[in-house]
């Protein structure tokens, strides 16, 4: 069954972690060791930081007389040495792999140098075009990060899929004018949404027509 009632896309842009890579045990081990040195709550700076840059995250917490610099290069630190867990989301290999060159973007709130290596650590190759944290401006949910994807291959953000797992990438998706697929793998609560959503990747395939992509699922 054609997703989308059939319509054919020019490219696909995804989300990294939570979207075809599980890193949540490690991302949740560095930020609450990271919240304890500073005597906060663990679970809510966790939460705070799913889907965004980490810059933007401890910006957000508004933290009185913190060098948001400086504990933004101490996260992506500690990040960068806790690659245990992560692992490729179920599927995401082959159907990745059967995507042309310039069919498909990577867009994440990463660093470029966490991206790389946590793009290694699940076994997955980097895309030509892997848009990171030091690409924008502004991060998820801004749009920014999808449209300079879409423009790098060629194409209108209009005229992409963006896969998501988080509600603020869902949100950059949505801005950008992009269609979105849902990734709940790493969810442990149901994400209220009106787009698409599967667990993982198994089932999910894409025909490519020309220089088309056509998103099909099996059950």
């Amino acid at each position: 069954m054609y997703l989308f009632d059939g319509r054919s896309f020019a490219a696909l842009l995804f989300d990294m972690d939570g979207t075809v890579l599980n890193s949540l045990e490690a991302t949740e081990r560095v930020w609450a060791r990271w919240a304890a040195r500073h005597g906060l709550d663990a679970r809510s700076v966790v939460r705070a930081a799913h889907g965004q840059r980490a810059v933007d995250s401890l910006s957000r917490l508004n933290i009185p007389g913190m060098d948001v610099m400086a504990e933004n290069a101490e996260v992506t630190r500690m990040e960068l040495e806790d690659m245990e867990g992560v692992r490729a989301i179920s599927g995401v290999s082959e159907f990745l792999g059967s995507l042309p060159e310039r069919g498909w973007a990577i867009v994440t709130s990463a660093p470029r140098a966490l991206a790389e290596r946590r793009l290694a650590a699940a076994g997955l190759e980097a895309p030509a075009a892997l848009i990171t944290a030091e690409d924008v401006a502004t991060g998820k949910p801004d749009p920014s990060g999808y449209r300079l994807a879409a423009r790098r291959l060629g194409a209108s953000a209009a005229d992409c899929v963006v896969f998501e797992d988080a509600v603020a990438g869902i949100k950059a998706g949505e801005a950008a004018g992009s269609k979105v697929i849902v990734i709940t793998a790493t969810h442990t609560e149901p994400l209220p949404t009106t787009h698409p959503t599967f667990h993982t990747f198994e089932g999910l395939r894409t025909d490519v027509i020309g220089n088309r992509l056509k998103i099909a699922h099996r059950p």
